[in-house]
């Protein structure tokens, strides 16, 4: 875990960034490989879980939530759709999220459960972040055939246009506003 921790360190350098970084996962998050959490500004990796895969994959996951901590602290380096998207979280099953006032605000939705897959895979920061990841890594050990199939895995079939995710934020809100 160390060469984790000098490429954190090596990466929030290059790009001005400060960033925790913690072992042990937030609540829910137990199957997930790692996080970045904005409101604790903590990169959050499962060691469990990268201590048994390949190094290729440890470093995609890596880059993939480095550079949602960089879409967080460096939004000005963003398009507008990655700047409007990060505020929104979007689950499989319908559970949402909005970040307001460094707080997560959920609600669930009705839907299909594929629409949700593709909305949340489709995400303009998720896209990104999956790119970074893949190039970074592919960069670093090569155009790895398992590389590109993990790539291709967090990349939707058929993705949303940004007009069906700003629908899909004014539900979220809509909802939110229900709950108050």
């Amino acid at each position: 875990m160390h060469d984790i921790e000098r490429l954190v360190a090596d990466f929030c350098a290059e790009y001005a960034l400060e960033v925790r970084v913690s072992y042990h996962m937030p609540e829910g998050y137990e199957t997930a490989f790692g996080t970045y959490d904005v409101t604790v500004n903590t990169l959050y990796l499962n060691y469990d879980l990268l201590k048994s895969a390949p190094q290729w994959e440890v470093l995609y996951y890596v880059y993939h939530e480095l550079r949602h901590a960089m879409q967080y602290l460096k939004p000005e380096r963003f398009d507008e759709t990655i700047q409007e998207s990060r505020f929104y979280v979007v689950l499989y099953n319908g559970t949402c999220f909005k970040l307001v006032d460094q707080n997560w605000k959920g609600c669930v939705l009705e839907g299909n459960e594929d629409d949700f897959t593709a909305a949340y895979l489709s995400l303009p920061y998720e896209m990104d972040a999956n790119t970074f990841a893949y190039e970074q890594v592919k960069e670093l050990c090569g155009d790895l055939p398992e590389l590109l199939r993990l790539y291709r895995g967090w990349m939707p079939e058929r993705p949303w246009n940004y007009e069906e995710h700003k629908t899909l934020f004014q539900r979220i809100e809509a909802k939110l506003m229900q709950n108050i």
